[in-house]
């Protein structure tokens, strides 16, 4: 016999992960279904062959593309979610990305709320994801009701005079708010040693602010708090008026298991919360759970990204590279009347990343030797909206697997964006025809399989007939439907989506103690 909850979340991410930490301490019943399990804590963590070549961690699932060709999403099934991997980059969108954005291939649509009504979880979400970072060095930060937590992450010394050249052009770096569990002022008692394995890597001492860290265990240590781990949701069911959730049903060690809730909370990823809907069809809802609106799966965005390395003529010894960021072409230029994006290092690229990759030798070769190139290189990441289209979707083939429908948008932006960081960079002392891209030895060869900033396919708004949440992120044809994951968003602005996920977890989080009572 199934137990009964109060809430059952799917997914132990940013959002489900932190949902969980909100409702812990209300003494409420709460189950976390997660489909992975502990990541586990090896040596292969910190190792760049296994992680980036091996693919140890990568999902074996296989979707396909709008064609039908099968392709390896680069997604990770773990407990934390996608945050075991981020970059840690905890940004917060900016206050223009809230209301509507004429871009060069589009509009970007306003959103439902307003930045201010977000702002006051974005400040609890920096305290509880302990960000580190700087108010006022980027000129398009939004206005906050805090300092950030802790001080900035330090530059070390490559990347401090990468900071200092490019101000003395003209330019605004900034520090880049980062979460880690780093006090550089008693480095022997920090968690954090600001390793080279943070961005793309799972943390093996535990000093990244994933969701497993910082959320789900802290959660779990109350004792009306349940993880259930290796339970992989397949779909929901409802009463016979389609109006209430009455079972979720998931697949526990090869069997089928129903579990029961108040309220049923998805948080597993803009593309499985909407395969989870779209295959929770039935005769109240034939085309999808909540999807009267057919908006179940559509307006899917990930942002247009490009990620290089450029070749330094000093070399680069920077271990924790992820330091600083740009946003002066944020909302474009004198030159270019539209947003471009954001500019952030990634973290530093080492040789086994690309060892033996011919494309890289036939680039560089025979001027550099691999060894000098990782010896280098300066690594960039560069990110520019996409905008929401309605057949860039999601849809679920015959047998049930994913079907994800990309065609490229608003792309001009990182013409013009690359061009400008490409013409200062080589005003630093790098070599501008060295700008090498990253999936050239990153193996991310097929764009539509870097899937770590999926957004936007459950998307919350006032009207019924273009959204499928309400400003409180609950389905508008199921009563005790939520969806708390990145699927929410109408759009992505340029920025890392993670802390606005975490901010609106707490912020519905608030609105369900109030609902329980």
């Amino acid at each position: 016999m199934s137990e009964h909850y109060d809430v059952v979340i799917v997914g132990s991410g940013a959002g489900g992960g932190t949902l969980a930490h909100r409702l812990a301490p209300s003494g409420r019943r709460i189950l976390v279904l997660e489909r992975g399990d502990w990541l586990p804590r090896e040596a292969e963590n910190w190792d760049a062959e296994a992680v980036f070549v091996a693919n140890r961690y990568v999902s074996t699932e296989r979707w396909f593309d709008r064609e039908g060709k099968p392709f390896q999403p680069q997604v990770h099934y773990f407990v934390g979610g996608a945050t075991k991997f981020y970059g840690a980059a905890l940004y917060r969108l900016r206050e223009r990305d809230f209301g509507e954005l004429k871009h060069h291939g589009g509009v970007s649509p306003a959103w439902p709320i307003s930045y201010d009504e977000l702002e006051p979880y974005y400040t609890q979400a920096e305290q509880l994801y302990q960000v580190h970072g700087a108010r006022g060095e980027d000129p398009t930060d939004p206005p906050a009701s805090a300092p950030y937590p802790f001080p900035p992450v330090s530059h070390e010394p490559r990347i401090q005079k990468l900071f200092d050249d490019m101000a003395a052009v003209g330019l605004h770096p900034y520090h880049a708010p980062c979460g880690v569990m780093l006090d550089e002022s008693r480095p022997a008692f920090s968690p954090c040693v600001r390793c080279a394995t943070c961005d793309g890597f799972p943390c093996l001492v535990h000093a990244k602010s994933d969701a497993d860290v910082i959320a789900v265990r802290p959660a779990i240590a109350h004792d009306n708090v349940t993880l259930l781990r290796n339970a992989l949701v397949r779909r929901l069911e409802t009463d016979a008026a389609g109006r209430t959730v009455t079972a979720v049903v998931a697949e526990v060690d090869g069997e089928e298991q129903l579990f029961h809730g108040d309220i049923v909370v998805l948080s597993a990823g803009a593309v499985n919360s909407a395969r989870i809907l779209l295959a929770s069809a039935g005769e109240r809802h034939p085309n999808g759970l909540a999807n009267g609106s057919d908006q179940v799966g559509r307006n899917y965005v990930f942002h247009n990204s490009r990620a290089f390395l450029a070749v330094s003529t000093e070399k680069n010894d920077t271990r924790f590279q992820k330091t600083l960021g740009l946003n002066d072409y944020y909302f474009g230029d004198a030159d270019f009347d539209y947003p471009m994006g954001n500019l952030q290092m990634v973290g530093k690229s080492s040789a086994p990343m690309y060892r033996g990759e011919k494309p890289v030798e036939t680039l560089l070769a025979p001027r550099f030797a691999l060894r000098d190139v990782a010896e280098h290189a300066v690594d960039f990441w560069l990110s520019v909206e996409d905008l929401p289209a309605a057949d860039n979707r999601v849809t679920l083939d015959k047998e049930g697997s994913v079907v994800l429908s990309y065609t490229p948008n608003n792309t001009e932006p990182m013409t013009q964006l690359y061009r400008r960081v490409k013409r200062n960079l080589g005003r630093l002392g790098m070599h501008p025809n060295h700008l090498i891209p990253r999936n050239v030895y990153m193996k991310n060869d097929i764009p539509l399989a870097g899937c770590a900033h999926q957004a936007g396919t459950v998307r919350f708004g006032h009207d019924p007939a273009t959204s499928v949440l309400d400003t409180n992120c609950r389905a508008h044809e199921v009563d005790n439907l939520y969806v708390v994951d990145t699927s929410f968003f109408p759009s992505i602005g340029a920025v890392n989506p993670a802390l606005t996920a975490i901010a609106n977890a707490l912020r519905v989080g608030d609105h369900l103690l109030e609902r329980l009572g």
